[in-house]
C-alpha cells in the first residue's frame, strides 16, 4: 500500500496529475466521475459500425466525398471515446482528457459538411430554378464556416492542453467554435427549409416517392440532432472544466453521444446514393439549363450546325 500524500502535493488535473484511486475519488477528477465503460465501449463499436456501412454505401454510390466526410467523423469519434474509456481507467489522465475534449467536440463538423454538400445535390435533383443562388455557391459559403469552426475548436482545444487546462482563453475560443457551428447550421436549416417552402408553392411539387420521403425524413432528423448537440456542448463549456455541467455524465450521454449516434445512422439512410445514384457527378444550374434550353430552339429554327468543309 502507497504512502499517505500530504494533500498540498496533491495535483487533481493538468499533465502533472499525480491522483490515483488510492490517495483520491473520482470526484476530485475533472469530470467529478469515472467515465461509464459500458457506455463508452458502446459508442466504440456503434461509430465503428457507422464509419464501416458508410465505406461499403460510398463504394457501392462512389460518393467519394460523402464519404471521406464522415469517416473523418466517425474515426474523432473512436478516437474520443477510446480516450474516455482511459479515463475510467485513470479519470486524472491528461492526454486522454485533452484527445477526447478536441475529437469528440470537432467530429459533428464533419458531419455538418457532409450535409451541406448533399443539399447542393437535393436542390439540383428537384429544381434548381427555384434556388435563392446555384448550388454551387452552398460550398462557398457553408464549407468555409465548417472549416472556420472546425480550426477555433482545434486552437482553443490547443490552448487548453498547453496551459493545463486552464486557459480560459481556449475554452472561450472553443466555445466561439461551437457557438459559430450553432449559427451556420441555423442559417443552413433555414434555407434547407425556405428551399422546400418554395417548392411546395411553385406549383412544380411532384408526388415524392418513398426514397425520397426517406431521404428527406432522416436527413432532418440528422440536421435537428446535430443542432441540439451543439447547443448543448456549447453550453456545457461556458463555464469552463469546472462547471456543474461538464460533471453530469449522464446528460452528455444523452445529448452527446446517443445523439449523434442518431445523427450518423440516420445519414446511412438520408444517403445521397440513395436517390441521386441516377444524376450524375455533374451539377446543373438554371444557366446551364438556359444554354440548352437555346440550343434547343437554335436546332428547330436555323437547323443544326454543320461543320466547315462537309457542304
Amino acid at each position: 500500500m502507497s504512502e499517505p500524500v500530504d494533500p498540498q502535493y496533491l495535483v487533481y488535473f493538468g499533465p502533472h496529475a499525480n491522483c490515483t484511486f488510492e490517495i483520491c475519488t473520482a470526484q476530485e477528477s475533472v469530470y467529478g466521475y469515472r467515465p461509464s465503460f459500458a457506455a463508452n465501449i458502446t459508442f466504440v463499436v456503434l461509430f465503428a459500425l457507422a464509419n464501416f456501412i458508410h465505406i461499403v454505401l460510398g463504394f457501392r454510390w462512389k460518393t467519394w466525398r460523402f464519404m471521406f466526410l464522415m469517416n473523418l467523423g466517425c474515426v474523432h469519434e473512436i478516437i474520443g471515446y477510446i480516450g474516455r474509456i482511459k479515463l475510467h481507467h485513470n479519470p486524472w489522465s491528461f492526454v486522454p482528457f485533452i484527445i477526447q475534449i478536441i475529437t469528440i467536440t470537432q467530429a459533428p463538423v464533419f458531419y455538418c459538411a457532409a450535409i451541406y454538400i448533399t443539399l447542393a445535390r437535393c436542390i439540383d435533383h428537384f429544381s434548381p430554378s427555384l434556388a435563392r443562388f446555384p448550388p454551387k455557391y452552398l460550398y462557398r459559403i457553408f464549407l468555409p464556416c465548417d472549416v472556420l469552426s472546425l480550426l477555433l475548436q482545434g486552437i482553443g482545444g490547443a490552448m487548453s492542453a498547453s496551459s493545463s487546462g486552464d486557459s480560459r482563453t481556449g475554452v472561450n475560443i472553443a466555445m466561439a467554435g461551437l457557438i459559430f457551428q450553432v449559427i451556420t447550421l441555423t442559417a443552413f436549416c433555414a434555407l434547407f427549409g425556405d428551399f422546400f417552402f418554395r417548392y411546395a408553392l411553385s406549383g412544380k411539387e411532384r408526388v415524392m416517392s418513398g426514397r425520397e420521403k426517406l431521404f428527406l425524413g432522416f436527413m432532418s432528423l440528422a440536421i435537428v440532432t446535430i443542432l441540439v448537440r451543439c447547443v448543448f456542448r456549447t453550453d456545457e463549456l461556458k463555464e469552463g472544466y469546472h462547471g456543474e455541467t461538464i460533471r453530469r455524465e449522464d446528460l452528455f450521454i444523452g445529448l452527446e453521444g446517443v445523439l449523434i449516434v442518431v445523427s450518423v445512422f440516420s445519414l446511412c439512410i438520408a444517403h445521397p446514393g440513395l436517390i441521386f445514384k441516377e444524376d450524375g457527378p455533374k451539377y446543373t444550374t438554371v444557366k446551364d439549363e438556359n444554354v440548352e434550353l437555346l440550343n434547343d430552339m437554335r436546332t428547330e429554327y436555323v437547323g443544326p450546325r454543320v461543320p466547315k468543309g462537309t457542304v
